[in-house]
């Protein structure tokens, strides 16, 4: 009897650890882009500079050239209004967020008067602290809306991780020796 309550006691404490942990990287993914909608929203440069990383870059297409656009996170820091888009009648909103492990996701809008800009957001886990790594971003008209699932459908209509993967045994399969993302 004394086996069974130290068990059911002890998967208890692992159940409870799990949420926890899942509540702080939630936690922690929300500080980081409220870091940034808030930096933005008031023109904090001290929290848009907690908000991303060092290196970050932030991309889109040059609307006259078509040409891709890289701004470095410092220039953007640098030529952030005084004051912020709240001033300029602008707000801002978290459309949602995904992760796994030390990577995540998360899709927001800075809207302005008569148009948005959705920035669809990479962040990067550096010990305890969650960090922008790019932005990415599309200036859109107020009524557009951003697409898309979380899960595509498979050729017979059920969700495609509802059929466990297909494994071939080749040499194309080799394990990689490095966490180099292939």
């Amino acid at each position: 009897m004394k086996i069974k309550s130290l068990l059911l006691g002890l998967l208890m404490l692992v159940g409870f650890q799990i949420k926890v942990q899942a509540q702080s990287e939630d936690e922690g993914i929300k500080a980081c882009v409220n870091n940034y909608l808030d930096g933005v929203m008031q023109g904090d440069t001290a929290r848009l500079n907690r908000a991303f990383h060092p290196t970050a870059m932030l991309r889109s297409i040059n609307s006259n050239t078509g040409a891709l656009q890289d701004i470095s996170v410092r220039k953007f820091v640098a030529t952030t209004p005084a004051g912020g888009i709240q001033g300029r009648g602008g707000s801002t909103k978290l459309i949602s967020y995904s992760y796994i492990g030390v990577s995540a996701v998360a899709t927001v809008e800075l809207r302005f008067g008569d148009f948005k800009y959705v920035d669809l957001l990479s962040m990067l886990k550096f010990g305890d602290n969650w960090k922008i790594v790019s932005r990415v971003f599309s200036r859109a008209d107020l009524d557009a809306t951003v697409k898309g699932t979380a899960a595509v459908p498979s050729a017979g209509g059920a969700p495609a991780a509802s059929k466990p993967p297909v494994v071939k045994k080749s040499s194309a399969n080799v394990k990689p020796k490095a966490d180099d993302g292939w």
